[in-house]
């Protein structure tokens, strides 16, 4: 996940150099912008695509003979 951190951040001073310079045309400030946008995005989504575990499955993970995460098949 940091590579991603990494390109996030390299994107978005990018686009801040693009769009501060004086002779940026608005065109490239928008796609140094929407590049940003795109890599934001993809984190967005890697984070969705990772199950989040309870607290309760993290204590039974750390604790898997403790009585309360037994599994009784009948």
């Amino acid at each position: 996940m940091s590579n991603i951190q990494e390109k996030i951040q390299e994107e978005l001073q990018h686009a801040r150099e693009v769009c501060q310079t004086d002779g940026a045309k608005p065109g490239e400030c928008a796609a140094a912008w929407d590049a940003a946008e795109e890599v934001l995005a993809e984190a967005a989504h890697e984070r969705q695509a990772q199950p989040v575990k309870s607290s309760f499955e993290k204590y039974c993970d750390e604790n898997p003979g403790a009585s309360e995460c037994r599994i009784f098949d009948e």
